[in-house]
């Protein structure tokens, strides 16, 4: 009995085998090929560098698009862009933009700055046909650009989207005239004023007036009323100091060339 009892002892694994725990298998993985289609939106695409809507045609044209992107409408279908060239020639306007947002004053300033610089210049070069530009009418002419229009052009486009709240044409319109036959004589006034007395000739301000401040308006109004119309109907609040710099270098070299027109004897 001991023994047959050792002995069955002995091959109990055979005949009643204990209770084992069986972990499944592993599911091998199914790595299928990812497609841009197949993933969930914005997780696979990345935007191309901003740009204004009022100055580009969205990539439609043959210098609308950034380099590689092939004319793809707005996105980025490579993988093996760069953040330092991905914007290609949109890179520094990105850059400026993100100043814009952060510093909008000082930075409008100097763009003005920069603008009336340029313009002054061209003027004197162009049209006056000097061997030497003066470059102290060039820095005082700077100088209202960095100090006057640039803030200034700002807190009234400011003020101006916060005044007409209508949408659309009419408020467009409504913004027009009040900037061009309400703000622009005003400021094309005592800009005239401002510089005639920084150049050192403060009587001849108010014959100044007399003699430039009405052609100025005129010139101003043929200028900006078409330009303004579709500056304040189409670009958004934020960036339309900058769209009008592009228009501005134009109308810096007419207000140059009127500001330093000899005034008249008579």
């Amino acid at each position: 009995m001991m023994s047959g009892a050792c002995c069955a002892l002995t091959h109990t694994p055979l005949l009643s085998p204990p209770s084992v725990t069986v972990f499944p298998q592993p599911t091998p993985l199914q790595f299928q090929p990812l497609s841009y289609r197949s993933l969930p939106p914005f997780t696979h695409l990345r935007l191309r560098h901003p740009r204004l809507s009022a100055l580009s045609n969205d990539g439609s044209g043959g210098t609308g698009g950034t380099a590689g992107n092939g004319g793809s409408g707005g996105w980025n279908s490579g993988g093996n862009e760069s953040e330092e060239d991905g914007g290609g020639k949109w890179s520094f306007l990105s850059w400026y933009m993100a100043l814009l947002a952060k510093y909008p004053v000082p930075v409008k300033a100097l763009t003005s700055a920069i603008l009336t610089l340029i313009g002054d210049l061209i003027c004197q070069l162009v049209i006056d046909k000097v061997q030497t530009p003066d470059w102290k009418r060039t820095f005082l002419f700077t100088l209202l650009g960095i100090v006057l229009v640039g803030p200034t052009l700002h807190f009234w486009y400011l003020y101006l989207s916060q005044l007409v709240t209508l949408p659309g044409t009419s408020g467009a319109l409504l913004r027009l005239v009040l900037d061009q036959f309400l703000f622009s004589p005003m400021f094309i006034g005592v800009f005239l004023a401002t510089l005639v007395t920084l150049e050192g000739r403060p009587s001849q301000a108010v014959p100044k007036l007399k003699q430039e401040w009405f052609s100025a308006v005129i010139a101003n109004w043929q200028l900006w009323i078409p330009f303004q119309f579709l500056n304040f109907r189409f670009v958004p609040q934020q960036f339309q100091v900058l769209a009008s710099n592009v228009v501005a270098l134009v109308w810096n070299v007419i207000l140059s060339f009127k500001a330093h027109k000899e005034v008249d004897p008579k």
